[in-house]
């Protein structure tokens, strides 16, 4: 299939399973949902283990960097379920957008890498979508309200969760483009969510026993969300293994959009023709930023 389908597939497929989160699994915490979403989808993903070079050969930068990035992309889960179980999907899934906004800053600060005209406009984008999504909050004719749509993200907890994982996610990415010149980008994929998938086997489920009778308690949610993630995970290999990885991305984070239909069509949250322009606005800049 060409890529670009597949990346159309696979934002849907990363939205889907947000409100399929939010929707069935309510009662479960953070760390339950964890194991749902990366644990049963890194079990079901392992057939793609089986390509994988000899891992013995891979230097110790490799493995360092492993052992720094999973720590931080655990605790990024965490605060993900959070936010969608707690909180508006259209007030917590357009957030993701500013991970790119965040690379660029993580590279100006580490790297000293400039941003090029087409970036900042991508930044400026993204930050007017922010204020959209957020716009009751400002009157048109009273100049000292503009800023009000930014200080509601303060006051909004999903918002600021979602932020705070769009931050570590530019610390990973960042960190993961390294890792990936020690193993290609499609070995990479598989071997990274594999990994992650067993450390959240190990930290949240194999200390808690009981957890499988819960699961077992709700059989199809869990088995259509971990599903779910994994044609995700699956879709998101295939697609990159097409195209530059810029344009892939630029097309996943369309999820943004369908977060926010499905929160205003499946949980009937309010501000439809204020919050998916904002998220267009959002997507766009993320595309500049990422071109």
């Amino acid at each position: 299939m060409h890529w670009l389908p597949l990346s159309l597939i696979c934002a849907l497929s990363l939205a889907s399973a947000d409100a399929a989160t939010k929707a069935w699994l309510q009662g479960f915490s953070a760390s339950e949902l964890a194991v749902v979403r990366f644990g049963l989808a890194g079990l079901l993903m392992t057939p793609l283990l089986a390509g994988l070079p000899p891992l013995s050969g891979l230097p110790a930068q490799f493995w360092w960097t492993m052992a720094v990035l999973v720590p931080l992309e655990v605790l990024a889960i965490v605060l993900y379920m959070t936010a969608i179980r707690d909180h508006p999907l259209s007030l917590t899934v357009p957030y993701l957008a500013f991970t790119p906004v965040f690379v660029i800053g993580v590279a100006w600060v580490l790297l000293g890498e400039r941003v090029s005209a087409r970036g900042a406009a991508g930044v400026l984008l993204v930050v007017a979508g922010t204020w959209l999504l957020n716009g009751e909050q400002a009157r048109a004719l009273d100049w000292r309200s503009w800023g009000r749509p930014f200080l509601a993200i303060l006051h909004e907890r999903g918002s600021r969760l979602m932020l705070a994982v769009a931050a570590i996610y530019a610390v990973t990415s960042t960190l993961g483009k390294g890792a990936m010149r020690h193993l290609g980008p499609e070995q990479f994929g598989s071997f990274y969510f594999g990994l992650l998938g067993l450390a959240v086997i190990l930290v949240f489920a194999l200390p808690r026993p009981r957890l499988l009778r819960k699961f077992a308690s709700r059989p199809l949610p869990v088995l259509a969300v971990g599903a779910l993630t994994a044609i995700m995970a699956y879709t998101h290999f295939l697609a990159i293994q097409q195209v530059e990885v810029a344009y892939m991305i630029a097309v996943k984070r369309t999820s943004l959009l369908f977060g926010i239909l499905y929160g205003v069509l499946w949980f009937k949250e309010q501000g439809i023709l204020r919050r998916l322009p904002g998220g267009g606005l959002m997507v766009m800049g993320v595309a500049l930023i990422l071109l």
